[in-house]
């Protein structure tokens, strides 16, 4: 089995009003999805999720709330990939071999954007788990 991790990556919304979420475009795939990746041998899924998150879109991040866990077929392997909230605490994108573009949408809009039912029902339960404002 394929062991990866990734993140639900918010911030606050420029405006104050509500959240944006990073959704990021993997040329290799033609797709957009969220910040995520294989762990490396030895090491555990939280720290895996940061170091996907800054590795794919630059930014640094506090992990919040863990949310599903999405298991699929990869390459005719099952992937398992675990998922936190994580909130944006610095950083910034710059393009790199795996990711050419992030977009900081609000939730309904990244739902719309997002190439994969997986990475929308994330979304949905991202948002069951922030408070309402």
């Amino acid at each position: 089995m394929i062991r990866a991790a990734g993140c639900v990556l918010w911030r606050r919304a420029p405006g104050g009003d509500g959240v944006e979420l990073a959704v990021i475009h993997r040329p290799k795939h033609g797709d957009w999805s969220l910040p995520k990746g294989k762990l490396e041998p030895g090491e555990d899924s939280r720290h895996a999720a940061v170091r996907e998150v800054l590795e794919e879109t630059g930014m640094t991040c506090t992990l919040g709330a863990p949310l599903p866990t999405a298991r699929y077929k990869a390459g005719g392997r099952l992937k398992e990939v675990v998922y936190w909230a994580a909130e944006a605490t610095g950083g910034a994108f710059v393009r790199n071999k795996e990711v050419d573009e992030l977009l900081w949408l609000p939730p309904a809009a990244a739902r719309a954007r997002l190439s994969y039912d997986q990475d929308k029902e994330l979304v949905t339960a991202f948002l069951a788990t922030r408070p309402a404002h």
